[in-house]
């Protein structure tokens, strides 16, 4: 396998990274402070209902995203994520896995109990969403319901550092996580062999991403805690997803034929979900959908500068060049994959050293966003510093272990 050239000055950006986390702590605004508090939510909510008069609601909303991101403390709080918590676990346990430090280790552990006290009150089983009021085209979603595309992440972190040190609690924790993600989340028949997950345990189908997520963490829980119920229904959730890919090689966000757009992380999101399965099973579907997917994503959503672009086919107009975001799911992705196609190692230095000359700010966090007229600076800790902080993490991780004895 080819070796991660970059690993010294990745290293080098982490440390300074992990200090800046330490002093600026665990709580952030957020991608969607605008429209988390009442002035925001209910101006989203009149766009999805009458677009036209909702458009001038939001109109302040988009201009201060545009064009003045700090405002996003006028319209919210700061605010803990357990989508974040579980990737800086998961980055933590990476770094002890690479270097043997067991402080590393010790604060991996640190949010693994955060992510315990976070988890949504009145389910049975453990399961994790977002701490704020989520106004969708369908309704307000209240804050703590818990969402398919939050819980495979923290399921991810538990099993992670059980894998560097066993603990019966964290097998029970993985327990409670499978029950809930297997008989919450609900099912849709899409065809004779197939099934589409649910985004959280209110129903609606459609979300390709959200099939992603189900099927790989049920894929994991079977043979984790032994148990074929898991993988029956896995691979109903794994067939949607092959089956929603379209002739290009894409997939859309959802299949209801309103939100047909093709973004840079969603995208991500499925192949590395079925990347995954992949190396667990080495499931032939996958294998075939990966090799079309790969052509797609990297003929149509990267720029004429080889970096991540947002959108192949954008749903509206947007305010922004180039995502942190996008740049943390390549990078996870390309690592996730190269084995099977190495043509993804240059996409991921190319990216990397992107990140590392671009995006580092001076006090060790990143950049947001890349403007159309300057950045976004805000750091955010769900969008997408934890995740960025996971990516590089993981790419340490595999230069170690890429390196001779």
């Amino acid at each position: 396998m080819t070796s991660l050239p970059s690993a010294e000055r990745v290293s080098g950006a982490l440390d300074g990274f992990t200090r800046w986390l330490c002093d600026f702590g665990e709580t952030s605004f957020d991608h969607q402070s605008f429209f988390a508090g009442p002035v925001g939510g209910r101006a989203k909510a009149l766009y999805y209902r009458q677009r036209k008069l909702g458009t001038l609601a939001v109109a302040p909303m988009v201009f201060f995203e545009a064009f003045v991101p700090s405002a996003r403390r006028l319209f919210h709080r700061r605010l803990r994520f357990p989508i974040a918590d579980a990737h800086y676990a998961m980055g933590f346990a990476f770094l002890r896995e690479a270097t043997g430090d067991d402080h590393y280790l010790e604060t991996a552990r640190h949010f693994l109990e955060e992510l315990k006290n976070s988890r949504c009150p009145g389910y049975d089983d453990y399961c994790w969403g977002y701490p704020f009021d989520w106004v969708t085209r369908n309704g307000t979603l209240p804050g703590h319901t818990p969402f398919i595309t939050s819980t495979p992440y923290v399921y991810e972190a538990f099993l992670q550092v059980h894998t560097i040190q066993p603990r019966d609690e964290w097998l029970a924790i993985l327990a409670s996580i499978a029950r809930h993600v297997q008989n919450d989340i609900k099912d849709t028949p899409t065809s004779a062999s197939a099934s589409s997950s649910s985004y959280g345990p209110y129903g609606g189908a459609g979300v390709i991403n959200a099939s992603a997520y189900r099927a790989f963490m049920l894929t994991s829980a079977a043979r984790v805690l032994c148990d074929e119920r898991y993988r029956v229904t896995a691979e109903r959730n794994l067939n949607f997803v092959l089956e929603a890919q379209n002739g290009d090689g894409s997939w859309h966000y959802a299949i209801d034929g309103v939100r047909d757009f093709i973004d840079h992380f969603h995208t991500c999101f499925v192949m590395k979900a079925l990347g995954k399965i992949l190396r667990l099973t080495g499931h032939s579907g996958c294998r075939s959908a990966l090799e079309r997917g790969v052509r797609y994503y990297l003929g149509h959503l990267f720029d004429e500068e080889g970096r991540p672009k947002p959108f192949s086919r954008a749903p509206r107009m947007i305010v922004y060049k180039r995502e942190l975001y996008d740049c943390a799911e390549c990078i996870n992705l390309c690592l996730v994959l190269r084995s099977y196609f190495p043509e993804l190692n240059e996409t991921l230095e190319r990216v990397v050293r992107d990140i590392l000359d671009h995006w580092v700010k001076r006090d060790g966090s990143f950049r947001s966003r890349r403007l159309y007229f300057g950045w976004d600076n805000v750091p955010m800790h769900r969008w997408a510093q934890a995740q960025m902080f996971r990516s590089l993490a993981y790419y340490v991780r595999e230069a170690s272990a890429d390196a001779p004895d």
